[in-house]
């Protein structure tokens, strides 16, 4: 009898989105943006009322959380942060910055797949609940999680895992279950390996511009990637 050949193909990977058990995804630069116009004159006025000013560089940096932790970036342009976030929080209108902002087409096309697919999904955010809660409302996403947390300082801050976790908690999963999170930044990736998770990094920015890559156990350009 002919030995029998043994094919060295092998089966192509699932695409990350049959993958998991659950998602947790960052809201802000990877489910939604703002449009820069509204950026441009919002911290305009807030750095004008503590008496400074951002270069335009020095605002896509601040608003993308690009070049370290935002508050540190505030404190090496002489920026006092605690009176900068002071004057954030009396300035910016929720309604206002609902309405200037847009939905990532590449999120919704991921974030369908899993709902039809009948995968839990939450979100973690530093975007106050006020402010969140007004976007979701805007672009028709109540209801579209089946966690919305917003970080605090009971909760604590992303790169701190308590607040996944405590996503994790009320979608009734644990770390023995396959697990990622979805985000732009490095203290999501922090967070989301801490708590036990995988990541997957969605580089809308480019390495070059962020000056470093931030490592994930995925990199994407654009999230339909995760659907092929």
């Amino acid at each position: 009898m002919a030995p029998q050949r043994v094919s060295s193909r092998t089966e192509p990977a699932a695409p990350l989105a049959d993958r998991f058990d659950f998602w947790v995804f960052d809201f802000d630069g990877t489910i939604v943006d703002t449009e820069w116009w509204y950026v441009e004159s919002l911290l305009s006025e807030v750095t004008a009322a503590v008496g400074h000013h951002l270069s335009p560089e020095q605002a896509y940096a601040f608003w993308h959380g690009i070049g370290g932790p935002r508050t540190g970036l505030l404190e090496g342009w002489g920026i006092d942060p605690p009176s900068f976030w002071g004057a954030l929080d009396r300035i910016e209108d929720p309604t206002a910055r609902a309405a200037a902002t847009y939905l990532h087409g590449d999120a919704a096309q991921l974030i369908d797949r899993l709902q039809a697919a009948s995968v839990p999904i939450g979100v973690v955010t530093h975007s106050p609940p006020q402010l969140a809660a007004a976007v979701q409302s805007a672009l028709a996403l109540e209801g579209t999680f089946d966690v919305f947390v917003s970080c605090s300082d009971r909760l604590g801050w992303k790169p701190d895992p308590a607040p996944v976790r405590h996503a994790m908690d009320v979608l009734g999963v644990s770390e023995s279950d396959a697990g990622v999170m979805v985000g732009d930044g490095d203290a999501d990736l922090g967070a989301a390996w801490a708590a036990g998770l995988q990541v997957i990094h969605i580089d809308r920015h480019g390495h070059e511009r962020r000056g470093h890559c931030v490592l994930g156990d995925h990199r994407v350009g654009d999230l339909t990637r995760c659907l092929e």
